[in-house]
């Protein structure tokens, strides 16, 4: 009787190191996969619309997107202040399922519905924006996923830059240059790199994302300067095999909303 108790409990014990060796595995394997990413941008002709959809975003719609499972949310405007200026939004997503999926979530979801009702249905005659361009990345493998920055050291400046190339092989060979010594050295250099990725369906294709952050536009400007002077950059701007992979850099300086989780 001892004997056939003890027999249960150890074959019990191997059940469930055997599924907690599985979940584990899974979650391994997910935490090796590329995130992918939407940059939203909106386009505005006021600051009102600039508010209203801040607080679309910071009432309604990031709730929601966090219900989802998917945080955090990042909701970014430009450093000067205009009545034109963009509203920027970073949606990051484990998965493309979990990224189709989520239209029909929001649909469904209740709360979400009655809080952002007004956003949704603004008339002809008091439009919530202009409109809004949508692109949708996946990130390198030399940085599958997000980094945000520490609670305590939240950045004041956010740099956007979109490096556009004249084909699909010239934008992967601008990729591999990241991979080869870039992003390593953005990091040695305290340039703090939120994302990379390369856009996979939306604007100026081909070409890839990403951002970059810092505590204020002064120290900003010596970490470029510190990675302009290194070493590694010179050694990799120089290699004949990464010649004219970008024909043009567009760089956008922001700054986090009321609205933003990053």
């Amino acid at each position: 009787m001892l004997f056939q108790n003890i027999l249960r409990i150890t074959t019990s014990l191997f059940a469930v190191v055997a599924f907690v060796g599985h979940a584990f595995q899974v979650n391994a394997a997910d935490a090796d996969k590329p995130q992918y990413y939407e940059v939203r941008i909106y386009i505005t002709q006021s600051a009102a619309q600039q508010q209203r959809i801040n607080d679309y975003w910071q009432n309604a719609a990031i709730p929601a997107y966090n219900r989802q499972g998917i945080q955090p949310v990042g909701i970014f405007t430009e450093q000067q202040d205009s009545a034109t200026n963009k509203i920027y939004v970073l949606i990051p997503c484990d998965s493309l399922e979990i990224f189709a999926a989520i239209p029909a979530r929001l649909a469904a979801d209740a709360e979400y519905q009655k809080s952002a009702a007004e956003f949704l249905n603004a008339p002809k005659s008091d439009p919530a924006y202009e409109r809004f361009e949508s692109s949708l990345l996946v990130a390198f493998d030399g940085m599958k996923h997000m980094a945000v920055p520490p609670a305590d050291k939240k950045p004041d400046v956010f740099e956007l830059r979109t490096y556009l190339s004249s084909s699909e092989g010239k934008g992967l060979n601008k990729i591999q240059m990241f991979e080869s010594g870039e992003i390593p050295l953005m990091k040695d250099v305290g340039l703090a790199p939120v994302f990379y990725g390369r856009t996979i369906a939306g604007l100026n294709m081909p070409c890839l994302v990403y951002m970059t952050s810092g505590e204020s536009l002064d120290a900003h400007k010596q970490h470029w300067k510190a990675f302009s002077s290194s070493p590694v950059w010179n050694k990799l701007k120089s290699d004949p095999q990464y010649k004219d992979n970008v024909i043009k850099v567009i760089s956008i300086l922001l700054k986090r909303t009321s609205a933003s989780q990053i």
